[in-house]
């Protein structure tokens, strides 16, 4: 089993497709064609994960995966950001791990992979999954139950649950080279295998499921046999700060993230609070 240590600048991919065939309702609502271009207090929902992405240290470049009639829309919102990290488009695919492929491409990494809609992902957040890929092969990052409902008590209603305690999915993974990609279904339908049991046994296997759901294993357990599933050292980012558990991907967290960006960030000014 090998384990992360590269030292190479690290590539990140933001993920902003939508589903094939499928109006997003965020989208339809703002009246705009895509959802990663939908506003949320004032911006659209991508600049928010772009502030944070386009200023850290040491990156090799940006990929945005999307598809194509999609970039034309996003491109005019690349200005600010010039003179940074250099961004590209990729087409995306229709599944999410070929998504992520074709923006992986030749490269050998580190990747630091999220999406479009993390508008709470925090510089902290960020450097935290960078750090573990130091030392491992891949990571996904998860909150504390207790410190999702913390941030807003709507913030998640899916929880896996451990022996130690309930966690939830962050849209936020690292992967340390591209032979760390022989655990892909950790991405497949995004990460959210919460609600749908078909998902996280095809990716995690029927007894590992059955061990952390009879609460058998602590979070940290279940990273071991997940590890020695897919032959690699893969480990959680734990985060601290729940609201990294948070992105925008129906009304109601919309509404969530819409009450808790103005307190992490700095909002325009022209924007106005709807309560």
């Amino acid at each position: 089993m090998g384990a992360g240590m590269s030292q190479n600048p690290t590539t990140v991919i933001i993920l902003a497709a939508q589903r094939a065939g499928v109006v997003n309702p965020l989208a339809e609502r703002a009246g705009v064609s895509h959802k990663c271009v939908a506003p949320i207090c004032g911006r659209p929902l991508i600049e928010w994960v772009l502030d944070v992405v386009t200023e850290r240290p040491d990156l090799a470049e940006i990929r945005i995966s999307i598809e194509p009639d999609a970039q034309a829309v996003v491109e005019p919102l690349l200005a600010p950001y010039a003179g940074r990290t250099p961004i590209r488009f990729v087409d995306s695919h229709t599944g999410i791990v070929d998504s992520v492929m074709a923006a992986v491409g030749d490269d050998e990494g580190p990747f630091i992979i999220t999406t479009a809609d993390n508008v709470l992902l925090s510089a902290e957040g960020f450097e935290q999954v960078r750090e573990t890929i130091r030392h491992a092969d891949a990571t996904l990052a998860l909150a504390r139950e207790a410190d999702v409902k913390a941030a807003h008590s709507e913030g998640q209603r899916n929880f896996y649950q451990f022996r130690d305690s309930g966690y939830a999915n962050c849209n936020i993974y690292g992967i340390a080279s591209r032979r760390a990609f022989g655990a892909a279904e950790i991405f497949r339908e995004g990460g959210q295998f919460q609600a749908n049991r078909d998902r996280m046994i095809r990716a995690f296997g029927l007894f590992n499921i059955l061990l952390m759901g009879l609460k058998l294993v602590d979070a940290r357990g279940a990273m071991k046999r997940i590890s020695k599933r897919f032959g690699l050292a893969i480990e959680a980012t734990f985060f601290d700060d729940g609201a990294l558990a948070i992105d925008v991907d129906n009304e109601r967290t919309y509404s969530v993230c819409e009450a808790l960006l103005p307190k992490r960030k700095q909002v325009p000014e022209s924007w106005t609070s709807p309560s």
